[in-house]
């Protein structure tokens, strides 16, 4: 009987160990001065499928002003931080972003930073776009 549990136990953790991972990858977001001049910032975006996808899903026909980004981005920004706070979706969410209001970070940095968010809206199912911040 104690050899049959062994082998039951044998074959149990060989096929766990020979499975696929299944776990989502870890994101982040952050915005840095990109030179000596403090007017000039670039996203660093921390997703090894971002950048295809954005290829992918991005065209000029489909841009916005720097404006409309800007305010879908403070929305989503302040969801995403509410999110790390709380705990929710850390498989996915493992930092804040650090997103001034007041600053002007050009449209390249806010359409990036937008698409990056319908990107996790679209692949993780994270509302972040709500103008109610869900706790």
């Amino acid at each position: 009987m104690m050899k049959v549990f062994w082998i039951l136990g044998t074959v149990s953790l060989l096929i766990w160990a020979c499975s696929p991972v299944r776990e989502a990858s870890k994101t982040s977001a952050n915005l840095v001065h990109s030179s000596q001049d403090s007017t000039e910032y670039e996203i660093l975006i921390i997703d090894n499928t971002f950048d295809q996808w954005y290829l992918m899903n991005y065209s000029q026909a489909r841009d916005n002003t720097n404006d409309y980004y800007r305010s879908m981005n403070l929305i989503a920004v302040a969801n995403w931080n509410n999110y790390y706070r709380n705990g929710r979706y850390t498989r996915v969410i493992d930092s804040e972003i650090d997103y001034h209001p007041e600053t002007d970070y050009g449209i390249e940095v806010n359409r990036k930073l937008y698409w990056y968010f319908k990107f996790l809206t679209t692949n993780y199912g994270i509302r972040l776009f709500s103008n109610h911040v869900v706790l």
